[in-house]
């Protein structure tokens, strides 16, 4: 009677826990990022908090370095299902998030921290159509842009021309506006993009030089923060997937993604000092814009913005709001400028 029983217990156990491993919602998270650069890292502490507060309703995994879906097929990829959440960048789909695309003019942005804090504020302000075939769980800033060479030290506006530096979307018409060549090549062919001479520089944040080495190539860096571009992150979910989870596990999902952008904005910052630590370590020499040229970098850019708003017009939108986007993201950038000081965030230029 007692072997019956023992057994009766086996079997209904068994039967318990293959039940709840296959009740348990399987995620798959992509990003393209190596596994050690602080975006690998922070998503996946990301995904690693989530799980726990989900207590195992819910089991997301990352999968770095591209082996889920490369920066350029991230968008589509989240939207067709092969990656549930997805990591990438406005500029590697120019077109596919054109109104969200207003984050990565060349506004000013003097910090990836208010640069990130914008982009939450532009989106769920405007709640860009863009993004209605996704669940938007997250916006986020690169550090700010600067000009990076590997041979030429570049100080004045003239400098730059001829030079053929790496650049996507939105952010390739500002190297062109400054009088260079735009190379599209793909964060992570940009070390052997370099080696090979295919371009002779980027218009990159700091950071780049060492979470994907290239300070051990690049001799010089120009900071041009006045016309502060970068490139606008956002973490994604396919929204059929999303359409399927339980009330209360997209609640959770959705107030710690709130949550944690703060904490992935700063580690932002962190990195960018750290990466000019790396590039100053290795030899390389940071440039200064002469105080007089700022006003010419400053004009050169601007025809970028006008290109901006002919293009989302004759894509149907009124000229009236985009002004008033454009208003409201200079009106944000002077609020969090107060708010970085207040707080004390540390900066990597002084402004």
């Amino acid at each position: 009677m007692g072997k019956k029983i023992a057994v009766l217990v086996f079997v209904v156990s068994l039967l318990f826990s293959t039940y709840s491993s296959a009740d348990v919602i399987k995620l798959k998270f992509a990003n393209y990022f190596p596994p050690m650069h602080m975006n690998s890292i922070m998503m996946g502490k990301y995904c690693e908090e989530l799980n726990k507060k989900l207590s195992g309703k819910v089991e997301i995994t990352q999968y770095t370095g591209g082996t889920l879906l490369s920066p350029v097929k991230m968008a589509a990829g989240v939207a067709s299902g092969i990656a549930d959440f997805g990591l990438s960048h406005l500029s590697y789909t120019r077109g596919r998030f054109p109104v969200m695309e207003i984050m990565e003019l060349p506004h000013g942005f003097p910090s990836p921290w208010i640069a990130g804090h914008v982009a939450n504020d532009f989106y769920n302000k405007y709640k860009p159509k863009d993004f209605d075939g996704y669940k938007a769980l997250m916006f986020s800033s690169a550090p700010i842009l600067v000009v990076q060479t590997l041979n030429k030290p570049v100080r004045t506006l003239d400098d730059l021309k001829g030079l053929k530096l790496r650049a996507t979307g939105r952010i390739a018409d500002i190297v062109k506006a400054l009088g260079a060549t735009p190379i599209p090549l793909e964060m992570p062919d940009l070390y052997d993009g370099l080696k090979r001479n295919l371009c002779e520089g980027a218009l990159l944040s700091i950071e780049t030089m060492e979470g994907f080495k290239t300070g051990e190539l690049i001799k010089y860096v120009t900071p041009a923060w006045r016309i502060g571009c970068a490139y606008c992150f956002y973490v994604v979910m396919n929204k059929d997937k999303w359409s399927t989870l339980p009330p209360d596990v997209q609640k959770v999902i959705t107030d710690f993604s709130n949550e944690f952008i703060e904490r992935w904005t700063v580690e932002w910052v962190n990195i960018d000092i750290s990466g000019l630590n790396f590039f100053k370590s290795k030899g390389g020499k940071v440039e200064y814009i002469p105080e007089e040229d700022n006003p010419r970098w400053i004009k050169a850019v601007r025809p970028v913005i006008e290109d901006y708003k002919k293009d989302l017009i004759s894509k149907g939108h009124k000229a009236a709001d985009i002004d008033e986007w454009i208003s409201f993201v200079d009106k944000r950038i002077q609020y969090w400028k107060f708010e970085e000081k207040a707080r004390k965030i540390p900066l990597v230029y002084q402004y």
